[in-house]
């Protein structure tokens, strides 16, 4: 499938968007990206110097694409409770937009090496942020800001693994009852 996009390095990002979303990263090679952008392989190593390096620009772009999306979902709300678990509505949004297709950063965490180290920094940049940002929501202590990150983490893997919205709306539910039980 190839993307309509007129910018060469756009159309580059789509295309490895695209296919590290459908078939992960290390079954996409750099020759299928080539193809299906549409580009010629110096245009490709001109924006980007390897694969890493268009995988660290995928990671950024999601990582901002992401949060543009909880962001908007959770500023809905119009009260702290609320907003907490308008985060866990958005997971909801998110598997049905995107089939399931669980968290991009674990999805690569598990196709990466340990050798990947700027790769491995981007995802746990990521997961840091998604906790302070889930902290922010909420008043209480730490654990209990703990507690509901580690919910809305398993509510989006278990999501992915049973292709199901119940581990969110159960996880929802949990958190709930912590937040009326705080107080």
């Amino acid at each position: 499938m190839k993307v309509h996009e007129s910018n060469p390095k756009e159309r580059i990002m789509q295309t490895a968007t695209r296919l590290f979303h459908q078939q992960g990263y290390q079954a996409t090679g750099i020759n299928q990206v080539i193809k299906e952008a549409d580009v010629a392989r110096a245009s490709l190593y001109q924006h980007y110097e390897s694969k890493e390096k268009l995988c660290i620009a995928y990671l950024n772009r999601r990582h901002d694409h992401w949060f543009t999306k909880l962001k908007k979902q959770v500023d809905r709300a119009d009260d702290p409770q609320k907003r907490i678990l308008a985060a866990f509505d958005f997971i909801h949004a998110m598997n049905k937009e995107e089939n399931y297709q669980g968290c991009a950063f674990l999805n690569m965490l598990g196709e990466i090496s340990d050798k990947e180290k700027e790769i491995l920094d981007i995802i746990q940049n990521h997961k840091i942020d998604v906790r302070k940002y889930l902290g922010s929501l909420i008043t209480g202590d730490k654990s209990i800001k703990d507690h509901i990150y580690l919910l809305f983490e398993s509510a989006i893997m278990e999501s992915k693994l049973f292709r199901s919205q119940w581990p969110v709306n159960e996880c929802k539910k949990i958190v709930s009852r912590m937040l009326k039980a705080e107080g």
